[in-house]
């Protein structure tokens, strides 16, 4: 079955990330060229389905591993 909360957040998720590093790595790369935003959005457009799909699939080893992690801190 479909979590929805899950999908709705790994799709905001990916956007906001994959929009940052990919915009970071354009500017460092590229600079602010002429066709500076189509480059970009032409990467960004690859990375964001992929960082959907990666969210969903590491989210649940990433909470339980947090969740280790918060408990061992605090013994």
């Amino acid at each position: 079955m479909i979590n929805i909360p899950n999908v709705i957040f790994a799709v905001i998720m990916g956007g906001l990330m994959s929009l940052s590093i990919t915009l970071a790595i354009a500017l460092m790369r590229w600079g602010p060229a002429q066709n500076f935003f189509w480059a970009w959005f032409e990467v960004w457009s690859i990375a964001y389905p992929i960082a959907i799909i990666c969210i969903l699939i590491y989210r649940p080893f990433a909470s339980k591993l947090t969740a280790t992690l918060v408990n061992k801190l605090k013994q």
